[in-house]
């Protein structure tokens, strides 16, 4: 009589089924965690944050024929700032960080900002602007209202937009072309209405191609301040025919962040005066 062994349990169609999507569940978290960890904290954006990662360093500014006056941009990661070092060094203006959207103002603000002009700086404010939160005419009101005035004392640089590559998200915010020119003319409107001056915009020749469409409809009003490390500051954003400022490095003594002014120090005072 043949004998009868047993073979193999056929595995129950449900238990496949559990145990394939176990599987695509442990092999999608490890991604989805570092996706999360990559992503910084929202209000900790500051301003050339993504010019490493989009356009690299390429040297550092070459000497030439206009006089430039130094300066440096600061943020709360900078914690407080050795001030007297930096007028030591030859600093001789220098931007702070108030607000990100209208969710985040700086802590370190007032340490950052007032240090500056204590030491004999002329200094401003900066916005780190988030288009895919809240409208350009909030945001300004917002930097207003948080640190981002203007007076004409001599001493006080305009506000800065500083609009550039978004760090928890999609470069260009989610925005067209259009919307993001939309986006910005609503801030510059609101900035002048509310301070009686235009904004200095911030960015990267790169992201402004991308993210506006190379838009030069600003260079009449808005002074540029271009971020580019490298030996130059390269071709400018349309219409813009010079910057006025120009972020050169993040990798600074004493502060990271440099910049230099397109002239002497007297014309860092005219801008201020406006």
């Amino acid at each position: 009589m043949p004998v009868l062994r047993p073979g193999p349990a056929r595995p129950r169609p449900l238990a496949v089924l559990l145990t394939a999507l176990l599987a695509a569940l442990s092999l999608s978290l490890p991604l989805t965690s570092a996706r999360a960890a990559s992503t910084p904290a929202r209000g900790s954006a500051h301003m050339g944050m993504g010019v490493l990662a989009h356009d690299g360093r390429d040297g550092t500014p070459a000497p030439g024929y206009v006089t430039q006056t130094e300066g440096v941009d600061v943020a709360a990661y900078q914690g407080n700032v050795a001030w007297s070092t930096l007028w030591n060094s030859g600093v001789r203006w220098a931007y702070t960080k108030a607000t990100e959207g209208t969710y985040y103002t700086n802590p370190y603000f007032a340490q950052q900002y007032n240090g500056a002009y204590n030491v004999g700086m002329i200094r401003g404010s900066y916005h780190f602007a988030t288009p895919d939160t809240t409208s350009g005419a909030t945001q300004a009101a917002y930097f207003v209202d948080h640190g981002g005035g203007w007076s004409r004392d001599g001493r006080t640089l305009p506000g800065a937009l500083d609009i550039e590559w978004n760090p928890y998200g999609a470069a260009c915010y989610g925005k067209t072309a259009s919307q993001m020119v939309g986006w910005i003319a609503d801030f510059v409107a609101t900035y002048k209405a509310r301070t009686g001056r235009y904004p200095v915009i911030y960015t990267a020749t790169s992201w402004w191609t991308q993210c506006t469409g190379n838009y030069g409809g600003f260079a009449a009003n808005d002074p540029l301040w271009i971020a580019r490390y490298a030996a130059d500051p390269g071709t400018l954003p349309a219409g813009w025919a010079f910057y006025t400022m120009w972020q050169y490095t993040s990798s600074g003594p004493t502060v990271g962040d440099h910049d230099k002014f397109n002239g002497a120090l007297d014309r860092v005072q005219a801008l201020a005066l406006g």
